[in-house]
């Protein structure tokens, strides 16, 4: 069972292989990024409560939502004591029901289908794949854990400028689902 008052690196890895339901979709968590609050200078609670960052504080095993570039909706999965403000972004999946859901909410008027595996392959369109907006922001998680765990690794965050080189994202090696770059220098899970 995971612990949500665990710290983000360490709830992470356990989000791996688990299936998050919402709005009709389900997806299997392929990659995830660790958000570590006040010791993270890319966590977008590393200065404190704002009204637009509240859910990030608690009580953990709720979304964190947010509007990404005035474009995306990226959910986090709060965790940390209550008060802390560190959370997991769902960064890339696979969507395994309400595949046509998910299709249509990807699809853009005069473009080629989207791929299978590009689905739920990125933190905003996974969001997109979801149905997330900010009213579910503060909302449960609705999360199956997984049967078994699955082999996993971590190295640098991506599409960020702050604290990058942390080694913060975990991902299912070789899942087409998994956002690039890929190429990163990987340490093994334990």
């Amino acid at each position: 069972m995971i612990d949500f008052e665990a710290h983000s690196d360490v709830v992470a890895p356990q989000l791996l292989g688990c299936l998050i339901t919402h709005n009709g979709v389900t997806i299997r968590l392929t990659e995830v990024e660790a958000y570590r609050g006040a010791d993270d200078p890319a966590a977008h609670t590393y200065k404190g409560k704002t009204a637009r960052n509240a859910a990030m504080f608690g009580p953990p095993g709720r979304l964190y939502v947010y509007f990404s570039y005035g474009i995306h909706h990226n959910g986090n999965i709060v965790c940390a004591p209550e008060g802390v403000g560190e959370g997991c972004l769902m960064r890339g999946g696979e969507v395994v029901e309400g595949v046509e859901l998910a299709r249509q909410r990807r699809q853009r008027p005069g473009r080629a289908d989207v791929e299978f595996t590009n689905l739920a392959r990125g933190p905003g369109n996974l969001g997109q794949a979801l149905g997330l907006g900010l009213g579910d922001n503060g909302t449960p998680v609705i999360l199956t854990e997984r049967t078994a765990e699955p082999e996993w690794v971590r190295g640098p965050r991506v599409g960020i400028s702050k604290n990058a080189d942390a080694p913060l994202r975990f991902w299912i090696p070789g899942d087409k689902t998994v956002s690039t770059p890929r190429g990163y220098p990987k340490q093994k899970s334990s």
